[in-house]
């Protein structure tokens, strides 16, 4: 490891799906390892919290990092230098550095008589294990009732001896300087009742055993960073550099949440949104770029992002500009491209040979999320069912009336024309309207109607026609003459 390199880490639980501001946080510790040349980007899983362990969500994890480019350098798969990556897999060692605090009188055994232990469970239940139940009773233990508890086999807790004076002070690349008062401090549990480190203890000694330069979470570990930084003093290791960044809101009250139905990566995903959209637009979530650019690559966020550019305040979600940017990516895409990816949602609407290139054409430039191309497409199969006032247009000056006289016109050209084709169908009806003295849209209004029952399509009539195919245009035509 290349002494004074950036080293990040993302450390997610595997609860789940991938949430908006876990996967900013990846993002956001992977873009601060990449702005070092000799970085190192870190994954690992804390998979401790059984109760909460949804099967699965390990791979959600690696395949949401790896489908937004976002690789890492070490981790459970590939290994590395500091490993395990896996924090059950590290378990071992938490204990030792719990009962090294208490050998030097900086922790110490808390007991739980039988009354307490059931009040200390429930505790440790509500809280995530990590207040527990606390009254100061065990602190100074002589060395004598201690051992006489051990052997006793009195179940206890490992807690770190907090100072009872003074204010514990950090610096924070986004919130500044904080201070806290000791006082408000509780003798944090380092080791649980089973033996099992806490999420704070089990963080801290990892993140020093890994050599992390930078810690970027979330801005509610603000509050426990006090009692992460009192442990590496404990120990005397040196502090990284905290990074905490705002939390992502629906709204002015409310943080985004999965349990109340909000997007996770994976659905947005599957929604249409493309990754690369998904990973530019979470990047704005809480950060600005100095100029008025916000469209950037994986490579470009690279070269910009500072942390200097992390609002204090909470970022709003907004879906507008979601679609707004997703939009610009869908515009941006190759012509192959975007049939490649618009072919999949083509498929759940569209059952019959036709020309998807022109779909695509006619598509790429309208289409904000791929998901709403099927909707688009439910004429394709079979005319959707209309009325004939459909026809009335002030606009394009037509009627039921005139509708079916156009299309009466339009049956002997339509047959006429031998390279099917849609410059040859368009310049076939321009021809036809030149003749009968109209504008085009007297014919071409009709004829898109009459092909899909639809005012509005991917595309204008001769487009659809062209779709179709000339069997089948001239098919729907007839039948719609017979309608009227």
């Amino acid at each position: 490891m290349a002494n004074n390199s950036v080293r990040t880490r993302f450390a997610p639980s595997p609860t789940g799906y991938m949430h908006v501001g876990n996967l900013r946080t990846a993002l956001y510790a992977y873009l601060k390892a990449r702005s070092d040349e000799n970085g190192v980007f870190i994954l690992r899983i804390e998979d401790t919290d059984q109760e909460r362990y949804v099967e699965g969500a390990v791979d959600i994890i690696y395949d949401t990092l790896r489908q937004t480019g976002l690789t890492w350098d070490e981790g459970p798969d590939i290994g590395g230098p500091v490993g395990p990556y896996v924090q059950s897999e590290r378990m071992g060692m938490f204990k030792q550095y719990a009962e090294q605090l208490v050998k030097e009188g900086k922790a110490y055994y808390c007991f739980c008589t039988p009354e307490r232990l059931e009040k200390m469970r429930e505790d440790q239940k509500s809280a995530g294990a990590v207040v527990g139940h606390y009254d100061g009773h065990c602190r100074d233990l002589s060395e004598e009732e201690v051992k006489k508890n051990l052997e006793a086999g009195i179940p206890y807790v490992i807690r770190q001896k907090m100072p009872k004076e003074g204010v514990t002070s950090f610096d924070d690349a986004v919130y500044g300087h904080i201070e806290v008062n000791n006082s408000e401090l509780d003798d944090q549990i380092l080791i649980k009742t089973d033996g099992m480190p806490t999420y704070n203890f089990a963080n801290v000694v990892d993140d020093h055993l890994m050599k992390i330069t930078h810690v970027i979470r979330g801005s509610e570990y603000l509050s426990s960073t006090p009692k992460y930084n009192l442990l590496y003093e404990a120990f005397g290791w040196e502090i990284p550099t905290y990074i905490h960044c705002p939390p992502v809101m629906k709204d002015a009250q409310n943080k985004l949440s999965k349990r109340n139905g909000d997007a996770s990566y994976q659905d947005l995903v599957a929604k249409g949104y493309l990754s690369e959209a998904v990973l530019n637009y979470i990047l704005l979530l809480g950060w600005s770029p100095k100029g008025e650019e916000e469209i950037f690559t994986l490579e470009e966020m690279t070269k910009l992002f500072d942390e200097s550019g992390i609002s204090k305040s909470p970022a709003i979600f907004d879906p507008l500009k979601l679609r707004a940017i997703n939009a610009e990516y869908i515009r941006r895409l190759s012509p192959e491209k975007f049939r490649e990816m618009a072919d999949p949602w083509i498929d759940k609407a569209v059952h019959r040979d036709i020309d998807r290139d022109l779909l695509c054409q006619n598509l790429q430039p309208r289409c904000e999320v791929l998901g709403e191309i099927v909707d688009q497409l439910d004429f394709f199969d079979a005319v959707v069912e209309h009325d004939a006032e459909m026809y009335r247009n002030k606009k394009q000056k037509t009627t039921p009336e005139t509708a079916k006289e156009a299309l009466e016109a339009l049956v002997p050209v339509l047959e006429g024309i031998q390279d099917w084709n849609r410059d040859n169908i368009f310049a076939s009806c321009k021809q036809l309207a030149e003749e009968k003295g109209v504008k085009n849209g007297w014919l071409l209004f009709p004829l898109g109607i009459a092909l899909s029952g639809k005012k509005s399509t991917p595309g204008g009539g001769t487009d659809i026609a062209a779709m179709l195919g000339k069997e089948e245009t001239l098919a729907r035509v007839k039948a719609e003459l017979a309608a009227l």
